[in-house]
């Protein structure tokens, strides 16, 4: 029996794995979380195959609870679900310690799939996912995205998405200063000055779709 804890901050998303899941008779869920945190501890208390975890979350992120389970050496082997599907937020998420990467357009099939074969400690990438690593590694460029670290990252992606800093705080459970801070440093390491030098940074090295942004300020 393959035990699963799914961990999103959206209760809908949760339903439908749910719904998928437990049809199947090797695949049992046994927990549910709304947050990093929580999925932390279920996972520490209940040490299931599986988790499946979405990557943006208010408070600690997928990433960050990622890192955690692999650096505590817990059995739970990561599968990471999320919209974003570009090459580098994959490879940061791989680097983290997920087993298994998919993307909320998946279908029943590739899910389960991905679960089981997860479940039998083999790596799992979608599809898509799989081929534009395969082409960041065969470019062979080095990104000065890689200079940030997770939270920079995230805190980067939400700016030129035209959020301000209390929604971005308010997102990632951190204070307006402290995301400033944030923002001052990842500036800093990308030697740009305004959001819409990052937002066109960030389009020239494949992190940015230009029709689905707004730049703020």
């Amino acid at each position: 029996m393959i035990d699963v804890v799914l961990v999103d901050d959206h209760e809908l998303v949760r339903t439908g794995f749910r719904m998928i899941l437990e049809q199947q008779p090797d695949i049992r869920i046994c927990g549910e979380a709304g947050t990093a945190e929580e999925g932390l501890s279920l996972i520490r208390s209940l040490k299931p195959a599986i988790a499946l975890v979405d990557v943006h979350m208010p408070g600690m992120s997928g990433i960050e609870l990622t890192e955690r389970v692999s650096r505590a050496n817990l059995p739970t082997h990561i599968v990471v679900v999320t919209v974003v599907d570009d090459a580098r937020f994959p490879k940061r998420l791989l680097d983290a310690g997920a087993l298994g990467y998919l993307t909320k357009g998946c279908s029943a099939d590739e899910l389960l799939g991905a679960v089981r074969q997860v479940a039998g400690g083999r790596r799992y990438l979608a599809p898509a996912v799989a081929q534009q690593l395969a082409l960041a590694t065969l470019d062979g460029d080095s990104s000065p995205f890689d200079a940030l670290s997770t939270r920079e990252l995230e805190v980067a992606m939400m700016l030129v998405r035209g959020k301000a800093l209390t929604s971005i705080g308010e997102q990632l459970s951190l204070s307006p200063k402290t995301v400033s801070t944030y923002k001052q440093r990842l500036m800093e390491k990308l030697q740009v000055d305004h959001v819409i030098s990052l937002a066109h940074l960030m389009t020239i090295h494949g992190l940015l779709d230009t029709h689905n942004h707004q730049v703020g300020n």
